[in-house]
């Protein structure tokens, strides 16, 4: 399988077992975050997001790789609660509004004696509050701008709504890089399968062949040595 072409990906290089206490991994409260990794067979990884109440959490996640291209999900809350539970399943995609703690998701690939998993999953956060307080920042400077044409609200929307759209619009294209590598996957695999089989059916044949030659040669000396 080559590199795979996303500009923003973090790949995780080494796992250990999921035992008490959990090997985690954090991330900074941006926005928009996508990640892959490996999960090694017999695994199971767990990962942390910090998030705000009345704010939105949203992960989609997909196999890339892998025999089966399936995995074990589950989301929790911050209290301990499964929130989402998706078995063997290649691809997934949920939103939880969320309260204040760290929510908890984890992928399962303990199911699998032999097969490691390529995963890729995608965060999106809404909500955070951020953006809130960037609003308040910039009503500080519109009072005394009623003679202009457009107001600095007009502006700020006008933004807003172009970040929006530009975000949306990486989003899709992350998901169809990841809809691609996964395609990708898949045709490799099949492609080597081919070939296997093609060489087996191809040695299969020269043997049934060398046989019915040798088989053929000795009915003709068996022929000959009756007549003598």
């Amino acid at each position: 399988m080559g590199p795979l072409p996303w500009p923003r990906l973090l790949l995780l290089g080494c796992f250990a077992p999921l035992l008490p206490p959990l090997h985690a991994a954090e991330f900074s409260p941006s926005l928009d975050s996508d990640f892959t990794f490996t999960l090694p067979a017999g695994r199971k990884e767990c990962f942390y997001q910090p998030m705000r109440k009345e704010a939105s959490l949203e992960l989609e996640y997909q196999v890339l790789d892998g025999a089966g291209l399936d995995v074990d999900f589950h989301l929790l809350s911050p209290k301990g609660e499964t929130l989402v539970f998706d078995e063997r399943k290649s691809d997934g995609v949920h939103t939880v509004e969320t309260e204040d703690g760290d929510y908890m998701f984890c992928f399962d690939n303990t199911f699998s004696t032999i097969s490691e998993k390529v995963i890729f999953f995608e965060l999106i956060l809404d909500n955070m509050g951020e953006d809130g307080q960037d609003q308040e920042d910039w009503k500080k400077y519109v009072t005394g701008t009623d003679l202009l044409d457009m107001k600095l609200e007009d502006i700020l929307e006008s933004i807003n709504s172009v970040k929006a759209r530009l975000s949306k619009s990486v989003q899709i294209q992350t998901l169809l890089r990841a809809f691609e590598a996964r395609d990708r996957n898949i045709q490799e695999s099949n492609f080597d399968r081919v070939n296997f089989w093609s060489m087996v059916n191809l040695g299969v044949m020269v043997v049934v062949s060398a046989v019915q030659v040798y088989m053929l040669k000795s009915l003709f000396e068996d022929k000959r040595k009756s007549r003598t």
